[in-house]
């Protein structure tokens, strides 16, 4: 293999790993409901159901609604799986209370108070500031990695270009997360 493919590989797999920083905590930030109810809000919480012995998301074990903007409703495909659904939904510390209807269940969104609003923004911030390590140990890994590549022969100047373009993507990376922090902190705080 030759040093250019060797920089190439480690540049893609950077970038592979601050991507999936990236989405995870996009997606840590749908989970995080602004008084709109959106399936998102339930869907990973994962259910220990007996009967098959392990944990499951609650996706995988029936239908998740919105019959309206304040309610979500969850049809469980097995009647003997919403006993769980609604204990796992309770105990998740999203302020959710599930109401038993018929085999299903409803969920009513509540208004998001003052102080809910911020304790959310905090909330965020963490995700945000996880996200951002996460690209941080991306961008050190393969700093280390570049240095081992100089080490073992590779030319200095190789070397510092590829350093700038790890740095670029973690630039690019890190502001692509403190926007999407931004505009979730203007949605939860607009009334």
């Amino acid at each position: 293999m030759d040093e250019s493919m060797d920089f190439e590989t480690l540049l893609l797999e950077t970038e592979e790993h601050m991507e999936k920083a990236l989405k995870h905590t996009l997606h840590e930030f749908a989970n995080i409901h602004t008084g709109k109810a959106t399936p998102a809000m339930v869907e990973n919480i994962q259910v220990y159901v007996e009967a098959y012995g392990s944990s499951m998301a609650i996706r995988e074990l029936g239908a998740i609604t919105t019959p309206d903007m304040r309610t979500l409703a969850i049809q469980p495909w097995d009647k003997s799986t919403a006993g769980p659904i609604e204990k796992a939904i309770r105990t998740a510390g999203l302020g959710l209370n599930p109401i038993s209807r018929g085999s299903g269940l409803i969920i009513p969104v509540p208004e998001l108070s003052g102080d809910r609003r911020r304790d959310l923004v905090k909330i965020c911030s963490s995700h945000a500031e996880d996200g951002r390590v996460s690209v941080r140990q991306a961008r050190h890994t393969a700093m280390d990695t570049l240095k081992k590549m100089k080490n073992d022969g590779a030319s200095e100047d190789d070397v510092r270009v590829h350093e700038k373009e790890v740095q670029t993507l973690t630039d690019k990376y890190t502001d692509q997360i403190n926007a999407a922090l931004k505009a979730k902190e203007e949605e939860l705080l607009k009334v």
